[in-house]
């Protein structure tokens, strides 16, 4: 059975995935978006963008730093929302 969880993440990896421009086999939990993908600032601030949008959540730009990979993303937008678990 898929879990909440799992779904926020795949929903989150195709995001990531749309923006960097990857296939989402290419990218893993822990692979860095900018030194493993080649994602600029640009691409980050775009991810941000629409991960607000999707989530309805409000992401300030210096979390930007934990963003470095889908765990991070996940933490950050768990966070922002109010999930109960970022696991």
């Amino acid at each position: 059975m898929i879990t909440t969880v799992e779904n926020r993440k795949s929903q989150m990896r195709g995001i990531v995935c749309e923006i960097l421009e990857i296939d989402p086999g290419e990218i893993s939990e822990d692979s860095l978006f900018k030194e493993d993908h080649d994602a600029d600032s640009l691409g980050m601030i775009e991810i941000l963008a629409l991960l607000e949008k999707t989530y309805s959540v409000t992401i300030d730009e210096t979390e930007l730093i934990r963003m470095v990979n889908l765990s991070g993303v996940y933490a950050v937008v768990a966070s922002a929302a109010g999930w109960e678990s970022a696991g």
